[in-house]
């Protein structure tokens, strides 16, 4: 029986090889606890690829130990265990937001686009929600450098960087998956442009702060890093719309 505790990174450990060969389930116990187990319980199945490393200042890791608890139930946590002999089993890349740092080397009027990844997909939820392409793209540059795998250190996934509860919200079932992270992403774009009129700025500043924090300021929040980043998507999104999309 395998039971693993501590939320985390531990996503990482679904790429394991024992981890392919079963069904993995996330389960949220009432007092808050997350845990992912093989053992039948309510929850969502998550096996996914983690994240490979990026580059510097883009990327730190955390160790993810392996020990066997007093029952007998080999457990996985990313907190050393006291009293118990454990030892890591690997460590697991942790992404932060590629546009969010207010300090970066990156020129967003020169650096590259990326047209082609993704295509068919984006596509398809442009058309899906009436979103721009150039929009959906630009984000997900702003997001996650369009990186899959990706997990943030408030636990945001995949190419959009959706919380998982939003996910849920939205219907995505793998957060991971390409397709689902898109429609998903491009869906709840989609409310935030209806629900501000259009109004990228906001909806896009809605997108990394959340509706709350614009309506308390009743427009882009004073924090540096959701400042930076709609100024950035901003710019990558007249980027992609002279670019094609």
């Amino acid at each position: 029986m395998l039971r693993v505790v501590s939320f985390g990174l531990l996503l990482g450990l679904l790429h394991s090889e024992w981890a392919l060969a079963q069904s993995i389930r996330k389960v949220i116990r009432e007092d808050g606890r997350v845990e992912y187990t093989n053992v039948s319980d309510d929850g969502v199945t998550y096996v996914t690829r983690p994240p490979k490393s990026g580059e510097k200042g883009k990327v730190t890791y955390e160790s993810i130990y392996k020990y066997r608890s007093d029952d007998g139930v080999i457990t996985f946590t990313n907190q050393k265990p006291k009293g118990k002999k454990a030892f890591v089993t690997r460590r697991y890349a942790k992404f932060s937001c590629y546009a969010c740092r207010p300090k970066t080397s990156v020129d967003w009027y020169k650096t590259a686009l990326n047209t082609e990844a993704y295509r068919d997909h984006v596509s398809a939820s442009a058309k899906e929600f009436a979103v721009d392409p150039a929009l959906i793209r630009a984000v997900m540059h702003a997001e996650s450098h369009f990186k899959k795998g990706a997990v943030s250190s408030q636990g945001a996934q995949g190419l959009m960087q959706l919380m998982p509860a939003t996910a849920a919200e939205l219907g995505v079932g793998n957060a991971f998956d390409p397709a689902e992270n898109i429609r998903g992403g491009t869906k709840y774009l989609g409310e935030l442009l209806t629900s501000y009129k259009g109004d990228i700025t906001r909806a896009t500043a809605a997108y990394n702060a959340g509706p709350g924090a614009v309506a308390k300021y009743d427009g882009v929040p004073p924090y540096a890093e959701t400042q930076a980043y709609v100024k950035r998507v901003g710019i990558l999104y007249k980027r992609y719309q002279k670019a094609g999309g």
